[in-house]
């Protein structure tokens, strides 16, 4: 940086000592891209943990320059659900347009649905 005659220069050297060149950036999207293919909830977790988890993922991505829809989060979303939440997930899948559905309210309709089922099942079997 002590060499550096202009701003622009200083600039330029900082991005690419944080950020990296081309190569690595590419290996830092393809590592990410790895992270979200492969992402399902884990046995026990919470939907707050798994929203935490993903969305460090698509933050991530979206740093690196890879944009996905809202269609594309919350089908990814839905499909790497336990099967337990299958009803759920199908129920969203025809009343909701997946087009309009942001990922935070997503998580917020799974959130309260998973605190419902908490619930009932706290309340013990109905007659």
């Amino acid at each position: 940086i002590k060499t550096c005659a202009t701003a622009k220069e200083i600039w330029e050297k900082l991005t690419q000592i944080c950020e990296g060149n081309d190569e690595t950036k590419e290996n830092k999207l393809t590592v990410a891209q790895q992270k979200y293919e492969s992402i399902k909830m884990k046995d026990g977790e919470t939907m707050t943990e798994f929203n935490e988890r993903f969305s460090a993922v698509v933050i991530e991505l979206t740093s690196l320059g890879k944009q996905y829809s809202n269609r594309e989060l919350a089908l990814k979303v839905m499909i790497v659900l336990p099967r337990e939440w299958d009803v759920k997930m199908m129920a969203m899948m025809e009343s909701k347009d997946l087009n309009k559905l942001e990922l935070h309210n997503l998580f917020a309709n799974l959130k309260a649905y998973e605190f419902e089922m908490e619930t009932r099942a706290e309340a013990g079997p109905s007659l």
